[in-house]
């Protein structure tokens, strides 16, 4: 990957779970608002965006601390 882009595997690689963290997380704000009156099923989503939301701060702060590490 170093090869083609320039950027560490790692590093890509955590980008790449950032961005998809928080497009989920967008997403999972629309199922849930798609759910209606279903709350069970609004309940879900809305747990699985706070989980995506945990999972791109997670990614933000190891990706920072790698940052910082390369200068």
């Amino acid at each position: 990957m170093a090869d083609t882009t320039g950027t560490k595997d790692a590093t890509y690689n955590l980008v790449s779970v950032l961005y998809h963290a928080l497009q989920g997380a967008d997403l999972y704000e629309q199922y849930a608002s798609d759910a209606g009156s279903d709350q069970d099923l609004a309940a879900f989503f809305r747990e699985a965006q706070q989980q995506e939301k945990q999972r791109a701060d997670l990614a933000k702060q190891l990706l920072a601390k790698r940052l910082q590490q390369s200068s």
